[in-house]
């Protein structure tokens, strides 16, 4: 008779979050030895980690944080992900992702060779996150890490879903003055996506690509040579007020800019961070 008891087997899935039958397997092989058997199931979980290099982990969560520092405020932003949703909800996943920020932000990491490759109990994050894939059973990936520093910086975490984590983050830099509006300009971040800070952020080389396909677009539509220019020009604007944060039209008042929201407020934004989960 196996030497443990129904009480070991639940203390077992708390301490791990394995399934019920992986947790009797391992009991078994540890003859009722709680400690061997987590062992047990962290060895079998890091084997099965290279089975899973090849899958897609495209749910997870977004978490922030912000920190105090001489001259303004520093803040990071991860977004670790998880095959499903179940997990994503996990408690342990959670618990992990929370765990992995503090490591991050401890390190002063400020992209994601840095973030994995950051001090977590001893072991780097990478080896962690591998440890907790193995034991939860899916492919779990620290995917990105941003860090803002500003005089102020402000977070907005969205729920796209009321029963999972915050799968929309976003991190706001600006100055005193901008921090009254910034979390109104966070949340505007999260609905409409901007790609750039201001025009001067785009890559040449995109600006490049994209005054080409504009003027091919014009003759191919048969413009007038003569007409080109001013109509690059007006598809460039175009592409500008969509992709830019301060040419967009403001979420809550689309009548103006989020450039004049903030001009309003006589401050400056300087810098933004924003993740959603698998995008």
């Amino acid at each position: 008779m196996a030497n443990y008891t129904v009480a070991d087997i639940q203390a077992l899935r708390e301490r791990t979050g394995a399934g019920m039958l992986d947790v009797k397997k391992a009991l078994d092989e540890a003859d009722g030895d709680l400690d061997k058997a987590v062992d047990i199931l962290r060895v079998k979980g890091l084997k099965g980690v290279t089975k899973r290099e090849g899958r897609s982990a495209s749910e997870g969560l977004v978490l922030a944080s912000i920190q105090d520092v001489d001259g303004g405020q520093v803040g990071t932003l991860l977004e670790l992900n998880s095959e499903t949703d179940f997990v994503a909800k996990n408690e342990k996943f959670i618990a992990l992702a929370e765990k992995v920020l503090g490591a991050v932000v401890a390190a002063g990491a400020a992209d994601l060779d840095a973030a994995l490759a950051a001090d977590l109990d001893g072991k780097p994050v990478k080896d962690v996150v591998d440890e907790n894939a193995g034991v939860l059973g899916e492919k779990i990936v620290l995917r990105r890490v941003a860090r803002v520093e500003a005089p102020v910086v402000t977070e907005y975490l969205h729920r796209t879903n009321k029963d999972l984590p915050a799968q929309v983050g976003v991190l706001v830099g600006s100055d005193a003055k901008a921090g009254e509006v910034a979390r109104d300009v966070a949340m505007h971040i999260a609905a409409y996506s901007p790609k750039y800070l201001a025009r001067e952020d785009v890559p040449a080389d995109i600006v490049a690509n994209e005054e080409r396909v504009a003027e091919e677009t014009a003759k191919g539509e048969g413009k007038p040579e003569a007409a080109l220019p001013k109509i690059v020009q007006g598809r460039m604007n175009g592409f500008f007020k969509e992709n830019v944060l301060v040419e967009q039209a403001f979420a809550k008042d689309p009548k103006t800019t989020v450039g004049k929201v903030v001009e309003n407020a006589g401050g400056a934004v300087v810098s933004f961070a924003r993740f959603r989960v698998g995008a």
